[in-house]
């Protein structure tokens, strides 16, 4: 089965360095390497050609995000599993073969994950993915060792192959077949949670996503935005919205959203009083262009919606800030 690990850059020469020698020495003779440059203005390009003449270079016309960038940048290669990494990702010894082998054995198979550890603290879990994702009715998504800002230990909990909702976008095995069957990453996202929508897409067309605990993979985060940026902010605000319209059931749109939005309003409250204004009008940025691509986002909806079993039902707020669940298997 042909593999290509992608790292999509974006004047990121500094990661590069730091990052890309450890996939170039767990990857050999198991995947090609691409690194999709988003029209960086650093030296990443000369950088890579220097120092590294084996990864090959795709370089886009303009900066299109995470979304528009692998969109653009996967049309030029020749795989049959697109892994697509982060660069502020370590990889670890016999990342590759435990998942790909997971694809060679089932043909429903969309995408999948490996085990994501915290690069700074490599006992614990990392926010962007951890052992999979998972979601609730009103788009909050979390993960199996995270929710909201909770890091769980890894004790092996999630130890096995395990079906989940979402695979992170920071180290995302996804089938090439299935990637453009499902019309790849929806571009009006630019970045944040497009994976979560591409998974949804996927479980309406009837594939599975998995989590791999065998292959581990150490995630810096943070590398382009970190969690203070508002743009963060409002990416993930906005484009949670986006998830609920295009995917949840018709029948059940306008009430998910409404709540959704008297909870980012109370999130919003929380960051007026934490001083973090910048934050509250991020948040209102998110509604506003919500609203904006209303009728856009609705014309995008799958045709054919299944899964609701896959959500937590209760809401993942609640859960943890008023019955204080904090690890997912307490769930």
């Amino acid at each position: 089965m042909k593999t290509a690990v992608v790292i999509l850059n974006w004047n990121g020469r500094k990661l590069l360095d730091e990052f890309l020698p450890s996939v170039v020495r767990h990857s050999q003779g198991e995947a090609e390497i691409y690194v999709v440059d988003n029209a960086s203005t650093d030296n990443s390009i000369s950088f890579l050609e220097y120092n590294f003449p084996e990864v090959k270079v795709i370089q886009n016309q303009t900066n299109g995000g995470y979304a528009k960038g692998y969109n653009e940048g996967l049309k030029h290669i020749d795989a049959d599993v697109f892994v697509l990494l982060n660069s502020d990702v370590e990889v670890s010894e016999n990342w590759l073969h435990p998942v790909i082998q997971e694809f060679k054995n089932n043909s429903k198979l969309a995408a999948a994950q490996p085990k994501i550890l915290d690069y700074k603290n490599k006992d614990y879990f990392e926010y962007a993915g951890a052992a999979g994702g998972f979601i609730d009715k009103y788009g909050y998504p979390f993960c199996r060792g995270r929710i909201f800002n909770t890091l769980e230990k890894d004790e092996g909990q999630y130890d096995g192959v395990s079906e989940i909702f979402w695979a992170s976008g920071a180290c995302l095995f996804v089938k090439k077949e299935a990637f453009w069957e499902a019309g790849g990453f929806d571009e009006a996202y630019f970045a944040h949670q497009e994976e979560i929508d591409l998974c949804w897409r996927f479980f309406n067309l009837d594939y599975k996503v998995i989590s791999v605990s065998e292959s581990k993979v150490y995630h810096l985060g943070g590398g382009t935005l970190k969690n203070t940026n508002p743009n963060k902010t409002f990416l993930n605000f906005r484009n949670s919205l986006f998830n609920i319209v295009k995917n949840a059931p018709k029948s059940k749109i306008a009430t998910r959203v409404f709540i959704r939005m008297v909870l980012d309003g109370l999130a919003g409250i929380q960051f007026i009083f934490s001083l973090k204004l910048i934050h509250f009008i991020a948040v209102l940025r998110a509604h506003i262009s919500f609203y904006t691509n209303l009728r856009k986002t609705l014309k995008k909806r799958t045709k054919t919606l299944k899964k609701e079993y896959y959500y937590h039902h209760k809401s993942i707020v609640f859960s943890y800030f008023v019955k204080q669940i904090k690890s997912f298997n307490k769930l």
